[in-house]
């Protein structure tokens, strides 16, 4: 089998990547969410970009799952990151979290779901952390029936 030069893997996470930030970005113009959709998104903590706070760090010093549904505020969506206010056992937090950040992203409302691979992030060891937003969900439990859309069968087996 012949060498992947174009990179296809990268190229379908970014676009599904993008598929998230424009989602994001609707949700930002509109200032809520269409239906019963809300959405669990989980990011590496010390992926470079992410910012949040001491507190939130030390809690999920590997990867959190925020969930967006019916409070958060200044949802702020760019290019490469977006930027989000919610509330962690009743105390306001900022996260800014980069798109190469996020491992996961699940919609329950139609049982839609998004694996990334991460593998070669570089993590960061310590930066400063400016204050965001805490969530006690850990994200979705248990086998609910969703389908998940894997791109390892997209990739080239080495």
């Amino acid at each position: 089998m012949a060498q992947d030069h174009i990179r296809y893997d990268i190229l379908a996470q970014d676009a599904l990547r993008g598929m998230i930030r424009k989602v994001l970005a609707e949700v930002a113009a509109t200032g809520h969410l269409p239906g019963d959709h809300h959405f669990f998104i989980t990011f590496l903590t010390g992926a470079p970009g992410v910012r949040i706070s001491q507190a939130l760090k030390e809690k999920y010093a590997q990867q959190m799952t925020i969930v967006i549904q019916h409070q958060f505020w200044d949802l702020k969506v760019a290019d490469s990151l977006f930027e989000i206010g919610l509330s962690f056992s009743d105390v306001p937090e900022r996260l800014v979290i980069p798109f190469n950040a996020i491992v996961g992203f699940y919609d329950p409302s139609v049982n839609f779901e998004l694996e990334f691979d991460v593998a070669n992030l570089e993590l960061e060891e310590e930066r400063p952390v400016e204050p965001t937003v805490d969530d006690d969900d850990d994200g979705p439990g248990g086998d609910d029936g969703a389908s998940v859309v894997s791109l390892d069968a997209f990739r080239k087996k080495h």
